[in-house]
């Protein structure tokens, strides 16, 4: 696969960290959704990262262990085989195991097929427990496979260590990820677009989100291997909801529609955009003034993105224009102004960070340490969101009557250059001209 001379590296690199010691890095397994049928099963991003495996190939269960050796160590992926036909102690899987039968969920791969895919060692999972049973100083990737959680003692600290290198690993993207990341966005963008031209189909629905919601879905089960987080439609008061993913609402006409998505790839790297739309196509007077004070916010935190800059600059730069923009409105809610410094001055209307980490996982790398992350510098090959909102509950009598109920939240995916920023999802507008715009085109 294109990706498994890259994981080779990646594999190299934990090797050479951890020298001497025996390291496990499980896939995960099935998760059960209701009764006897499972959620669509998607390996854990850190063994995705290791082996290079992509979309429906993936097989539960499956562990990546490296074993050391006097030089280093060998990678064996201990896995499950096709399921055999011709008699053997397993040999009514095909037919008699619903779960992983090939007659019930399709054909896997052979151990030979997927060495050379992958460019790993594969063996039969049935030799995991022997493989682990040599007393050597070992690692585990824990809560993602109990068998191996049981063979092999909890070693807090060092299993500690192991999430947080293999998190920090993914901080700096290499070529090869890149190239995932600006697929991932592009198919993201079309997405976009595939909805701007629903939007009045939508209007008709009893549940206009829905038809919003769907719209996307299919773009992103086309294009990859599905979505990278569960889409937020979120029309009129539901965009306060930062999380709302029930999209069962109506999208009307005169209303916003806050659209929060991402398409995965088939390599497991996702995109994650949000954009603004003004159903009828205009927006109101009350609507383009918050949307134009969150464009202003996310302009700033987009020009403190360089190399060397601290993590957090972008962050502290948007909220100085969202903090600013409140004053001026006479929005004060804790009687204090937009230099008092607290990080939280403004938290009633934006209650969250204004970006974070992209990859294999949306929010990607949760596991590294702050003094990497959070509280580290931005280097060239770190992709991270820019996503600055304001959020005015309905019921919130702190604010104007025609604030209330609206919820506004610009996102855009940024790869950090030698030089600066590059915008992976600038094929979408972000101004509010620009957005009524494209509403019109797409009509």
């Amino acid at each position: 696969m294109s990706g498994a001379s890259w994981a080779a590296k990646r594999r190299a690199a934990l090797s050479e960290r951890f020298p001497g010691e025996r390291i496990v890095v499980p896939s995960g397994g099935l998760k059960v959704r209701s009764n006897d049928f499972d959620y669509a099963f998607r390996p854990h991003s850190a063994f995705i990262h290791l082996t290079g495996e992509q979309g429906s190939h993936a097989v539960p269960d499956s562990v990546l262990v490296l074993e050391p050796t006097g030089g280093g160590h060998t990678s064996v992926l201990f896995t499950r085989p096709r399921s055999p036909r011709d008699g053997g102690p397993h040999g009514t899987d095909f037919h008699a195991d619903h779960r992983y039968g090939e007659f019930w969920v399709g054909r896997r791969r052979t151990l030979a097929e997927t060495s050379a895919a992958l460019g790993i060692e594969a063996a039969d999972r049935e030799g995991l427990r022997s493989a682990l049973s040599r007393p050597v100083p070992t690692r585990v990737l824990r809560g993602e496979d109990a068998l191996v959680d049981g063979l092999v003692p909890a070693q807090r600290a060092a299993d500690s260590e192991l999430v947080q290198f293999l998190s920090e690993s993914r901080l700096v993207k290499d070529d090869w990820e890149i190239a995932q990341l600006r697929a991932a966005v592009d198919s993201t963008v079309a997405g976009f677009h595939d909805v701007a031209g629903e939007l009045e189909r939508a209007t008709r629905l009893e549940r206009g989100e829905r038809w919003i919601e769907g719209t996307f879905n299919r773009r992103a089960r086309l294009d990859g291997n599905g979505l990278g987080f569960e889409t937020i439609a979120a029309a009129g008061a539901h965009a306060c909801v930062l999380h709302w993913m029930r999209n069962d609402g109506p999208v009307r006409a005169g209303d916003l529609l806050l659209l929060d998505a991402g398409v995965e790839t088939d390599s497991f790297h996702t995109g994650d955009v949000t954009r603004v739309l003004p159903v009828g196509g205009r927006f109101s007077d009350a609507q383009r003034r918050v949307y134009d004070l969150v464009f202003a916010a996310q302009s700033a935190g987009i020009a403190a993105l360089r190399p060397g800059a601290p993590y957090g600059d972008f962050h502290r730069a948007a909220m100085a224009v969202i903090a600013e923009g409140l004053d001026s409105w006479g929005l004060r809610p804790y009687g204090a102004t937009a230099s008092t410094p607290k990080a939280d001055l403004y938290r009633r209307y934006t209650v969250c960070g204004t970006g974070h980490m992209l990859g294999l996982d949306c929010h990607d790398c949760a596991g590294a340490r702050t003094e990497t992350y959070l509280g580290g510098h931005l280097e060239p090959g770190h992709v991270l969101t820019v996503e600055p909102g304001l959020y005015f509950q309905p019921d919130d009598l702190t604010v104007p009557e025609e604030l209330r109920g609206i919820g506004i939240r610009i996102e855009d995916d940024f790869l950090i250059t030698d030089t600066g920023a590059e915008c992976l999802s600038s094929g979408l507008p972000r101004d509010s001209d620009a957005v009524e715009e494209w509403l019109a085109r797409s009509s």
